[in-house]
Order: structure tokens, then sequence, then C-alpha cells
């Protein structure tokens, strides 16, 4: 039980942080922005991940570092098939189901092979509307979640800060 209060709290933090990153607009640019600062935050920590950021439909910036692999790719697609269907991070997805003792492979009904609820990927919001979602993947999935954010939040300070300036 205490596990399930745990995760219980982990969602609630996880609602938090999509509340709390979201955009007045995120377009091409803005992708390009936060990709190349996924790259180079991962390459300075020599992390061997997959980088994809789509807008709607389209992959609008995809790299993969040394060490990743087509895996990777494919983790990417299944984090986002679970982003699309659900409105939610794929981390907050997952924990959801561990918060009411159930598991996400089992419990949802979905193919395993085409969902993932596995930390990595965020949906990219503006004004509460999902307009992309931005991925990683290659680490432990709170890690590839911790990236994500961090990467995301950055871009939204730097944002706010030159509506300041």
């Amino acid at each position: 039980m205490n596990d399930e209060n745990d995760e219980k709290m982990a969602l609630a933090a996880l609602l938090e942080q999509e509340r709390e990153i979201q955009f007045d607009s995120f377009a091409h640019g803005d992708a390009w922005v936060v990709g190349t600062h996924l790259v180079q935050l991962a390459s300075e920590r020599a992390l061997p991940v997959a980088i994809a950021i789509m807008l709607g439909d389209q992959r609008a910036f995809h790299a993969g570092l040394p060490g990743a692999s087509a895996d990777n790719d494919d983790w990417l697609e299944r984090k986002f098939r679970v982003v699309r269907r659900f409105g939610h991070s794929s981390l907050a997805i997952g924990t959801r189901f561990r918060s009411t003792g159930g598991d996400f492979d089992t419990d949802s009904r979905l193919s395993v092979s085409d969902y993932a609820a596995h930390g990595g990927a965020f949906p990219i919001l503006v004004r509460d509307s999902i307009v992309g979602i931005a991925g990683v993947s290659g680490l432990p999935q709170r890690d590839d979640h911790a990236l994500v954010v961090e990467a995301l939040a950055a871009h939204r300070d730097r944002r706010a800060a030159s509506v300041t300036a």
C-alpha cells in the first residue's frame, strides 16, 4: 500500500510539471532550439540517447547519439503513442497505473509492441493544448523524463526572460 501512496505523490508531481511547463507558442524553431539543447546536454554527459521532437504528426527534430540504437527510436515511438492517446507524459501514465496497483502493460489492454508507458516522452503544451511531444530514450525511464523536462523548462525560462528583458 505504501508503494501506491508513493506513486500517487509522484503522479501529482508529474502532473504539476505539465501544468508548469507550458508555452504561449511552440514552432519549428523552438523544436530546433530544444532539440539541440538536448543534444548538448546529452553530449556533455556522454549519454547514449535518441532524441525526437514531434510537432503534430511531423518529426521536427531527431538525433541519435553514440551508443543509442534503432531500438531507442522504437521506444520513442511507443512512448509518443502513450502521450497522444492519454494526453500526459509517458511517465505520468505509467505512474497513474501503478498508483492504483495496476500495470500499464497488462491493464491498459494495449499492445506492448505499440505502447510504452515508460518515462521519456513529454507533451509540448501551448495554453493547455498538446501541439507536440519531446522525447528521449536510452536511459532509465526517470532519467529520460528528467532530461526532457530539464530542456523544456530551460526553454520556457529563456523565453520568459526574453519577454521581460
